[in-house]
């Protein structure tokens, strides 16, 4: 497999994670987004939208991290990423689109850019967006984490779902901005038991290699 990747990329590091979790070796292509390497017209045939990740597997070309989360767990699918059980893999794929489809959207690079260069926001207005949305973001895993697995080391079951994935680069930017985690102890529990498995802290953005220098 190879993988186009950056260190400080969110929506690699979920593919990182879920490539580690799967036991599926790869090699990586790093594409420096602050560089701008993203634009360049060699990997724009790799992928129209200029983002990370993009992933091969053999000849096949895949791209959005959830869409690749998903090939992975039907192609490769042990151990499981998915609950086997309909009404859980829908919650566990909702609780992970609370991160994707909501959250992270809101402030990625070229959100924060034209916050700054269009509608000339200042730092701190920007710094006060970044921390709303994913502070809402984690309200609601807090919510759903209540209801659902009050207790446990998983958002579901005993072992790591895709909605683990999703909680661990929800709180990682959020660390990255100085969000008050505090209120989010659920949340916070879990995030700091994955991060005690080689899946997820060597997927680490700070544990790339692109990461030295900054």
């Amino acid at each position: 497999m190879k993988l186009y990747t950056y260190w400080r990329s969110q929506a690699t590091f979920r593919v990182r994670i879920a490539l580690n979790l799967k036991g599926l070796k790869r090699e990586d292509v790093v594409i420096n987004l602050d560089r701008g390497d993203q634009f360049k017209p060699g990997y724009r045939k790799e992928n129209p939208q200029a983002v990370v990740p993009t992933l091969y597997d053999g000849d096949a070309r895949l791209f959005q991290s959830v869409a690749i989360l998903e090939y992975l767990e039907e192609k490769y699918p042990n151990p499981p990423i998915l609950p086997k059980e309909l009404l859980a893999r829908a919650w566990v794929r909702g609780f992970a689109l609370i991160n994707v489809a909501d959250s992270h959207p809101l402030i990625v690079p070229r959100i924060r850019n034209y916050l700054a260069n269009v509608l000339k926001i200042d730092e701190a207005g920007r710094t006060a967006w970044i921390q709303h949305w994913l502070g809402a973001g984690l309200a609601a895993m807090e919510g759903l984490l209540a209801e659902k697995n009050p207790t446990g080391k998983f958002c579901h079951g005993d072992s790591p779902t895709v909605a683990d994935i999703c909680l661990v680069t929800q709180v990682t930017p959020a660390q990255l901005f100085k969000t008050d985690l505090a209120p989010y102890k659920r949340v916070m529990r879990i995030y700091e038991h994955c991060m005690t498995i080689p899946a997820f802290a060597e997927a680490h953005p700070r544990k790339q290699p692109d990461f030295e220098g900054h």
